[in-house]
């Protein structure tokens, strides 16, 4: 039995697309508002696609039905182009074999040996966030992707690597990225892009980004060290049907999408930590009690980590509510058809994480922060909860970026008392990820009672 769901007429879409481009996550609720969880819409007024915030449809396209889908090209087309064609861009039985190549990599007894990185990364980011507070406020957002950027340089390639180098690529993936959106949210200006030398001045950007990771790849390989990092677990990394390791172009295509993945989600997660924790004092409070319970003064180590439950919690709920891949899609590549809905074979899917993550049906007062909706023995709708993605394509490295943000909560919240500045408003900005717009500003102080 078919089933028919609204539409959102293409003149509308194209005229809304600007507003769309400047808050999609306003834009989107008023179409929910209007049209309900699921509806059908023209990506950038053009592109006919089915939009949902079901977790029941979501599971459908992410899980129960997922060979029936493959990565839209809209989005994973354009990344793929600039950054390589890697886990995150491929599909198919390509994705299939890098996918068993590289998951024993991030498996979290593998990741045990990164903690001492992270905690040493940790340690140097905090001595000179030290200075930097006392000269007033600070972004933390800023400070969370240099951070985030910098743990996982550290993690890939286990050395220190210059400030001027670890910013200077940061700031080109953030470029790419902006850029990428551009392509997706307004394709019909694609054609200026090209002209006017847009997309000729970000390939640069890409090739030069590279360039920087192929060099510091050579030097491991000339130096003959054998180093416990992530960059020594791919070099060593064999293919099941042939014994033989990735390619060089595979190897620093599959290093790009662990730079553009491996520090987004983890710095726009902490950056919504510290705001969320200076509007709730009385988690913080249960944070270092519980540090102090478990830990006492020492660093925390891998094996504490399952120890730290609350903070777990505190960790999930931070990611339902600013989920940072707050939407994704998917293209169907035979007909399909889900509580009667249709979708025809080459149809564009768009899963919209954010939605299921604050939808009223799933969630008791989903705007409200209560990390204890994670507590042990929680019942939690499936895919109503999401912040990694679902199904075989669930993010490979969810392990990695949780263990981050729990160390760095960790350290921090013990060392530091904060405050939000004083009329600074935090707002969401969607782009690839869930970013904080305008930063995160906040006055940080040494706490007194640091030895508890």
């Amino acid at each position: 039995m078919s089933s028919t769901i609204p539409t959102i007429p293409r003149f509308k879409t194209l005229i809304s697309s600007l507003k769309f481009l400047r808050d999609p996550l306003t834009a989107i609720r008023g179409n929910m508002a209007e049209y309900g969880h699921t509806y059908r819409f023209y990506i950038g007024g053009i592109i006919p696609a089915t939009f949902t915030a079901d977790p029941a449809f979501i599971q459908h396209i992410l899980q129960k039905n997922h060979r029936a889908y493959k990565k839209s090209p809209i989005h994973f087309e354009h990344l793929g182009h600039f950054i390589g064609k890697g886990l995150l861009t491929i599909d198919g039985d390509h994705w299939l074999r890098q996918r068993r190549l590289i998951q024993p990599s991030f498996h979290r007894s593998r990741l045990a040996s990164l903690t001492h990185l992270m905690n040493e990364v940790i340690e140097e980011r905090l001595a000179k966030f030290d200075e930097e507070i006392k000269a007033g406020p600070v972004n933390m957002a800023e400070h969370m992707m240099d951070m985030a950027f910098s743990i996982i340089m550290r993690s890939i390639f286990s050395i220190s690597v210059p400030e001027e180098q670890v910013q200077k690529m940061s700031g080109q993936i953030t470029q790419i990225q902006a850029f990428v959106i551009q392509l997706i949210r307004q394709p019909y200006l694609n054609w200026w892009r090209a002209l006017s030398g847009k997309t000729r001045e970000h390939e640069a950007l890409a090739a030069d980004l590279e360039d920087a990771i192929r060099k510091m790849v050579h030097q491991r390989q000339d130096s003959g060290e054998n180093r416990d990092d992530l960059l020594q677990m791919l070099l060593d990394s064999r293919y099941e049907d042939t014994g033989e390791a990735m390619n060089e172009q595979q190897l620093l295509d599959e290093l790009k999408i662990i730079f553009v993945a491996g520090h987004e989600t983890s710095a726009n997660g902490l950056a919504w930590a510290w705001y969320l924790l200076s509007q709730h004092p009385e988690a913080l409070a249960k944070i270092r009690e519980e540090l102090q319970q478990v830990v006492g003064e020492r660093t925390v180590a891998f094996e504490d980590l399952p120890k730290l439950e609350y903070l777990s919690q505190v960790v999930d709920e931070i990611l339902r509510l600013y989920p940072p891949a707050w939407i994704t899609d998917r293209m169907a590549v035979e007909d399909d058809e889900f509580n009667g809905i249709k979708i025809a074979k080459g149809a564009i899917v768009a899963t919209y994480i954010y939605g299921a993550h604050h939808s009223p049906a799933h969630w008791e007062n989903p705007e409200d922060f209560r990390p204890e909706r994670f507590a042990k023995n929680a019942k939690i709708l499936p895919f109503a909860y999401l912040p990694f993605g679902g199904g075989p394509r669930l993010c490979i490295g969810n392990h990695f970026a949780l263990m981050e943000m729990q160390l760095v909560i960790a350290e921090m919240a013990r060392r530091y008392d904060f405050a939000l500045e004083p009329g600074h408003e935090v707002v969401p900005q969607p782009l690839i990820t869930l970013r904080p717009k305008d930063g995160v500003w906040m006055r940080f102080w040494n706490r007194k009672a640091y030895s508890y």
